[in-house]
Formats: C-alpha cells, structure tokens, sequence
C-alpha cells in the first residue's frame, strides 16, 4: 500500500507547523496507523532552518521529541505528493486555495492556531494546545475515515 502524505503549512517552518509534523507523527505512531507520513513547510520559510527553541522545549513537556529538522519551503510538488494539506490560518489557506487539496486549522477545528514566534513559552504551549486538538481531530475525522 502507498504511503500517504499530510503536509503542514505556516509561514516560517520553525515553530507552529514542526509542532503538528511531530504531533501528528506520535499520535500515529501510538495510534499504530500505518501507511501516512506527516512533513511540514513554510510559505516564506528558509530551506535549513532549526525549529524554535521553544517549539522544541513545550514538545518536550508532552513527551514528544523533535530530532533532525530542518525547515523546507512550501512548493505545488510538495503541496501534490499529499493527500491533505493543512494551513495553520485561514489567510494561508486564502494564498494556497487553487493549490490543491488546502484547508485550514479553522476548518477542523473552528479557530486559527495563534503565532508564538517572538513570544514566551506560554504563547508555544498556547499553539500547542491548539495543534494537540487539531491532530485528535485530523485522526478521527480524516485519517481514519480515508478511503483511497
């Protein structure tokens, strides 16, 4: 069976979009869903970069680690080998919509996932939170109800 991709999308790749990549990849993993894959890019992001400290350091409070990153820029290949991409605002999905398969957090989940760039660890574990939620729900509304 092919694996099937789901691509995170924000604006620089370094905190909010590693942060779903890692999470969703866990919760699939302990989830023991075979057969997807998870990556993340950025719209404006810098192909090599490092995710946030502290993106790293609320992964860590959840017991999710974070090992080899680097950032990647979004591209219509990228956005083409997955099945779902997932904004992490409703205006990036606004700049992506004729892109392919795009929603957003807002989508799922009825709210935007707040940028923590530039602010303390609460502002991280904000996002997180909100990320946490949208996994959950991409697993149980998306992933386990696929069919190809």
């Amino acid at each position: 069976m092919k694996r099937k991709k789901i691509l995170f999308v924000c604006t620089g790749n370094t905190c909010r979009s590693p942060m779903a990549e890692a999470i969703l990849r866990d919760k699939i993993k302990k989830n023991k869903i075979k057969w997807w894959d998870v990556a993340s890019c950025g719209i404006q992001a810098e192909e090599g970069g490092t995710i946030s400290p502290n993106s790293k350091t609320v992964l860590k409070e959840i017991g999710v680690s974070v090992e080899k990153f680097a950032s990647k820029q979004l591209t219509q290949k990228r956005i083409s080998a997955s099945v779902l991409v997932v904004c992490m605002t409703a205006n990036q999905k606004q700049l992506l919509e004729d892109c392919g398969n795009i929603i957003c957090i807002r989508d799922i989940c009825g709210y935007d996932v707040p940028d923590p760039y530039g602010g303390d660890l609460d502002a991280y574990r904000c996002a997180r939170e909100a990320i946490v939620r949208a996994c959950d729900l991409i697993i149980k509304n998306f992933i386990k109800q696929y069919k190809d």
